[in-house]
């Protein structure tokens, strides 16, 4: 399994009425965990579309579990469970700086090529550089 952590501080604009973290702002969250997740990993998704490569997002689940707030600090935990086939399956985990459980929740994407709109498997590259971690 690989797993990468990244952090966000609240922004006052990601607040609603409430004071709590919008709903939606969640997916965005999860976005940059997956992103900076495969930087950490040595494969951007800059260089996964320069190769004719697109992520598109075929399922988001979340799960609320207390309200994160303006200027908390949270640390988003992305893992990667299984190789990657066609599709590419992400768990998050979100937790405040008192370590209490905000948010979690998963996404499933496919690997499509650009130019014809079908699926196709992972890079090579990507492959090789995630052996590792479920040998």
């Amino acid at each position: 399994m690989y797993k990468h952590t990244t952090q966000i501080r609240v922004r006052y604009g990601e607040t609603d009425q409430m004071a709590y973290v919008y709903y939606g702002n969640y997916a965005s969250y999860f976005e940059v965990a997956r992103v900076e997740a495969l930087r950490q990993l040595g494969m951007s998704y800059k260089e996964l579309e320069d190769e004719g490569i697109m992520m598109p997002v075929l399922e988001n689940h979340s799960y609320y579990h207390h309200p994160a707030v303006y200027d908390d600090l949270l640390s988003i935990e992305v893992s990667i469970k299984d190789m990657p086939s066609v599709r590419i399956s992400f768990s998050y985990r979100i937790v405040n700086e008192a370590g209490k459980l905000v948010h979690s929740g998963d996404t499933k994407l496919a690997f499509m090529r650009a130019d014809t709109k079908r699926p196709c498997r992972p890079p090579e590259k990507m492959l090789a550089l995630l052996r590792p971690f479920f040998e």
